[in-house]
């Protein structure tokens, strides 16, 4: 009977010693999960935990200090594009288009409700082609329309229409905001490195 026992009891010490063998594994691989995830990566998580809320804005803060209210639509290699809502300080800014660098993210700041969707594991990569472009060819587009832009850099804000894109900097036609680019309304050129733009706002 003794060994009844002893046996039930070894069976017993097994099971747990496998349960806690296998709960460490969880916490491991969760903790490696962690590891992996990108900014970009908890900003697209929010962005789909947000996809039926028409509301749905993500505030985040450039380089800089400006907050911006945004509702991301799409995200390429180191960008995200989207709706852009009046900032907090409350200053009313009519909804626009916006490209936001990522590396001209200095924090998301979500609400209590965005924390926990933020860290929900990313899907398998999508095919979409657009995760796999970078800035320069989203700027080359807007200098394709010759769309009126509004560039915000680390130095401030200027109005005017994108000439051309290089790969590390962009020229800038400078000229009243929403005017279309005339050669006779410039008020000048800029070349603005983009390490330097935060974002670029259009309608």
């Amino acid at each position: 009977m003794r060994w009844d026992l002893l046996f039930d009891d070894l069976e017993s010490q097994i099971d747990q010693d496998q349960r806690d063998e296998e709960r460490a594994l969880a916490i491991e691989e969760e903790r490696l999960r962690l590891g992996r995830l990108t900014l970009r990566d908890r900003l697209a998580a929010i962005a789909r935990s947000e996809e039926d809320d028409a509301g749905g804005f993500i505030r985040i803060e450039l380089h800089g200090g400006r907050t911006l209210a945004l509702r991301p639509q799409v995200f390429g290699r180191d960008w995200v594009s989207g709706a852009s809502g009046a900032p907090s300080d409350g200053s009313g800014q009519a909804v626009t288009q916006c490209v936001v660098p990522i590396a001209a993210i200095a924090a998301i700041l979500p609400t209590r409700a965005q924390l926990a969707p933020s860290l929900e594991p990313v899907p398998e990569a999508s095919a979409r082609i657009a995760e796999r472009i970078g800035l320069p060819f989203v700027l080359r587009d807007l200098c394709r329309r010759r769309t009126p832009v509004r560039l915000s850099t680390l130095d401030g804000e200027t109005h005017g229409t994108i000439d051309r894109v290089a790969r590390d900097h962009i020229d800038l036609a400078v000229h009243e905001a929403g005017a279309p680019r005339r050669e006779s309304s410039l008020h000048g050129y800029r070349v603005v490195p983009l390490s330097r733009v935060l974002v670029i706002d259009f309608r």
